[in-house]
């Protein structure tokens, strides 16, 4: 399920939430890419080499 773009829009209190410090977004980085590591490995499904392929041609 996919959410409408009014859904994903930060809302008042996340633009004036205080950015995240250099630790936070260190520990967060090294995290996601421990976890996402392995899928760089993965191969590819049809269907999303079929978009990815779709993305170097020329629109209509």
């Amino acid at each position: 399920m996919t959410k409408s773009v009014t859904e994903t829009k930060p809302t008042a209190d996340a633009v004036s939430a205080p950015p995240l410090s250099q630790s936070v977004r260190r520990h967060l980085g090294k995290n996601l890419r421990s976890l996402y590591s392995g899928s760089l490995t993965e191969p590819v499904g049809e269907r999303l080499e079929a978009l990815i392929a779709r993305l170097g041609k020329p629109r209509r």
